[in-house]
């Protein structure tokens, strides 16, 4: 095991002999001759903490990934050695930790099988060029390994053989494969032997990601400064991997509102307020559900944030409030960039206050981005985040703006060499300074920070709704986003899908992409297909560049137009089984969407799937991604699932071609499952709620599902005034049962379910709801119900 690493990496230095070792709770310290310490904390029987230190000082423990609601504490805790290891146990890992070198093994408490190994474990090299350490982790890639994660990488799901780079990239019109784009989630999943893990690199320094690209079986990162400090995350399965990993790095603070899970029109730009007025009018005139209306940045005043054209709108309070009462939700940009302006409010108090971002020497940071020259406040700082915060009380309290979209927030900075900051800005970085090389990353996600903040304040009662382009992991806790500037072609269409999964899988759910491609123009068939996926994205927005033509879901022919709506209609029918998933989201970390990879990572034919998805936890889809598709072939997970369109059934663990002209869609439904919908309405809240309509997929076996609900927007929820009804259904050849177990405060205004049972296999003697005969309704062969809300027991018994 033992490598010649002098000779093999050159340049590299490497942690010798260990002499030092000492237990404190649930943390490990650990010393090398040449003075390498590592410290081991236990943070959970599952998870385990690693930070090197080259010089044996640790630096101050601060970070913006890490929530300080993760949790701690295990079960178990023993510390053993023998000749050449420490020996770490919990309840879940046996890790080894070699006295000759440093390097680690982690193996499965319950069958002691390997998981996860050191290659050559921590190494560093000096930093001559930047000052400090490049610190370098490599591990040993085992057999049939896969991995997957890592943020919004437009390649395929499963990342085996690439190899990336994190530095938050403003990326316009971005292709397959290209490195770094918007975001920064360095955060992984590893699965093989059935099992996975997951490693959390919480460094902010710009860093790498090698997947056995350089060396076939070898899986590297490292970063250009700051510590080796990284998490391993077990599960074994990967959903619990994520789910522990959203643990550490926080999820939603809150359910979205129920109307920002609706669908959304958004352009670059919609201006003046009679543009604005004649999209939503044509909207509820062709009566296509529409929830939310997006102003760009032309709404400002010669782009200066928080300000109004007053020639494109007059009275925006006025506008904001009419477009409130025809269902509209306005959603406004705001962005980083400051223009230097004396006679500019927000300029001249962030300049008194010394808010501003400045370079080592002292002199402000100035870029030219939209408004022209501008300064840009360091949201690392504390204060100017409130200072930021205070800022939304116009906008948002005043005016009646419902959401937030923070853009060009990497932080992008036009006609400069890397189109962003120079790395000597310096940051306050909460109290630990230090230059741009440390704090790049986490700019985009402080400012995303400090808006949520703003609108949560002059929101309430109500939710509030920010989106951002830029992130680093630990971001899901305040926002939602989406993929950046994509193009108009099918094979961005293709990457939305590969990257909304990525995301969710890197804990952060609240995804959509631009549908329709924000540069370039599609034609009508790729903008409805592009429409169909993002009915099944948890953020569903149409947005484009406007440069190339228009993109609204009239734009192309009345036969497209009645298609989209259909799917936009399907989107707000399935509204309660999207919110049920985010309570889950929020609540479990458990993703909305998952590769079929994160449904079944036992069968290996799921590994490189990279077109179907589960919505939630029932529904199976896969986008059309070519032209003149009459449908497509694609892969079954296991079980057997009914067709949406059809109830016809197919049976799991093959490839299959399934048919979906232009007007239709592969998607599928789990046997067992039970589906809530909605009233098809233009908006949500358009229509008080009258009955709950259950589709309910007959499946021999037991199977449970959840339907949650609450007041669609507000805090109430957290205090108990939710509903949340169980139901378990039990199938047998001669009977049919569902259950119901309803918990929360929470009361609906409706009073009966609609019930309709499909694949139902035997005639029907009788129904009994709660031991009293009802009367039989049949339709098309499927079994409808009306029945009380309240019911206990649903027993369906055959002739």
């Amino acid at each position: 095991m033992i490598l010649n690493t002098e000779l093999e990496y050159k340049g590299n230095l490497f942690p010798t002999k260990i002499v030092f070792y000492k237990k404190d709770v649930d943390t490990l310290y650990f010393k090398s001759e040449n003075g390498v310490a590592l410290q081991v904390i236990v943070q959970r029987d599952s998870v385990l903490r690693f930070r090197f230190a080259t010089t044996a000082i640790f630096e101050k423990d601060f970070s913006y990934g890490i929530t300080k609601y993760a949790s701690k504490g295990y079960n178990r805790l023993d510390i053993d050695e023998d000749d050449d290891n420490y020996i770490i146990t919990t309840s879940k890992l046996i890790c080894h930790i070699s006295k000759l070198d440093m390097r680690t093994a982690i193996f499965d408490a319950k069958d002691n099988s390997l998981i996860c190994e050191d290659e050559l474990g921590f190494h560093w090299e000096e930093f001559y060029e930047e000052g400090g350490d490049i610190v370098k982790m490599s591990k040993t890639s085992q057999e049939g390994e896969s991995y997957y994660g890592l943020g919004d990488k437009p390649v395929d799901v499963n990342l085996k053989g690439k190899r990336f780079e994190n530095w938050v990239t403003d990326s316009y019109a971005y292709g397959r494969g290209s490195d770094p784009i918007y975001k920064t989630i360095p955060f992984y999943l590893g699965v093989h032997h059935k099992k996975a893990y997951g490693i959390f690199f919480d460094n902010t320094f710009r860093s790498f990601f090698d997947f056995s690209k350089e060396k076939r079986n070898v899986t590297s990162f490292w970063a250009e400064g700051g510590e080796m400090n990284y998490y391993f995350i077990y599960g074994p399965e990967m959903s619990e991997v994520v789910s522990n990993y959203t643990d550490l790095t926080g999820r939603p603070q809150h359910i979205p509102p129920l109307w920002a899970l609706g669908f959304h029109q958004c352009k670059w730009s919609y201006y003046p307020e009679s543009k604005v007025k004649e999209v939503t009018s044509k909207f509820r005139e062709l009566k296509i559900p529409c929830d939310a209306i997006y102003l760009d940045i032309d709404y400002m005043e010669g782009f200066r944030c928080f300000t109004w054209n007053k020639e494109y709108f007059p009275d925006p309070k006025r506008m904001v409030k009419e477009l409130a009462d025809d269902g509209f939700k306005t959603v406004a940009i705001i962005d980083p960039g400051i223009k230097i302006d004396n006679d500019y409010s927000v300029y001249k108090e962030a300049l008194e206050k010394d808010y501003f971002c400045k370079r080592a020497d002292g002199a402000f940071m100035k870029g030219k981005v939209w408004p022209g020259e501008c300064y840009f406040p360091d949201y690392t700082n504390p204060e100017v985040r409130e200072w930021w915060s205070e800022l939304f009380r116009e906008l948002i309290e005043d005016i009646g703006v419902k959401g937030v979209w923070n853009d060009m927030n990497e932080p992008a900075v036009m006609d400069v060499p890397g189109k962003t900051f120079p790395k000597d800005v310096r940051h306050d970085y909460d109290g630990n300074p230090c230059s741009h090389r440390k704090a790049h990353n986490v700019y985009g996600m402080q400012m995303a920070r400090a808006t949520y903040h703003g609108l949560k304040k002059f929101s309430y009662p109500k939710r509030p709704f920010v989106i951002t382009r830029a992130a680093y992991s630990g971001t899901q806790r305040y926002t939602s986003t989406w993929t950046g500037d994509n193009v108009a072609t099918w094979d961005h269409l293709s990457l939305a899908n590969n990257q909304a999964q990525r995301m969710c899988m890197s804990g952060f759910s609240f995804v959509g992409s631009d549908i329709g491609g924000f540069a370039e123009q599609p034609n009508g068939e790729l903008f409805t297909r592009w429409i169909q996926l993002g009915v099944f994205h948890p953020f569903f927005r149409v947005h484009s560049s406007g440069d190339h033509g228009d993109q609204e879901p009239w734009t192309f022919g009345t036969t497209l137009t009645d298609i989209v709506r259909k799917f936009i209609e399907i989107r707000y029918q399935l509204l309660p089984y999207l919110y049920t998933a985010f309570w889950r989201y929020a609540g479990e970390g458990i993703p909305i969407l998952k590769s079929l990879v994160l449904f079944d990572q036992e069968d290996p034919n799921t590994h490189y799937r990279n077109d179907e998805f589960i919505f939630g936890e029932k529904i199976l889809a896969c986008p059309i991604l070519e032209p003149n598709a009459k449908g497509r072939r694609m892969y079954f997970p296991k079980g057997r699932w009914y067709n949406f369109w059809d109830n016809s059934i197919i049976v799991g663990g093959e490839e299959i071609w399934v048919d979906a002209d232009i007007d239709s869609m592969p998607i599928f439904v789990k046997e067992g499952a039970i589906i809530p919908k909605y009233p098809i309405q233009q908006y949500v809240g358009e229509k008080e709620i009258e009955q709950l309509e259950l589709d309910v997929y007959y499946k021999k076996g037991k199977e449970s599902s959840e339907v949650y609900e609450d007041a669609q927007d507000g805090y109430d929820y957290k205090k108990g005034r939710y509903s949340l009804r169980n139901f378990t259904q039990v199938g047998k050849n001669k009977s049919f049962i569902i259950q119901q177990y309803k918990s929360g405060k929470f009361i609906t205004n409706y009073e009966t379910f609609k019930i309709n049972i499909h694949g139902l296999p035997f005639k029907i003697k009788s129904i009994q709801v709660d031991n009293e005969e009802i009367e039989i309704k049949m339709s098309n062969g499927d079994v409808t119900l009306e029945i009380t809300k309240g019911f206990r027991e649903l027993h369906i018994i055959s002739e």
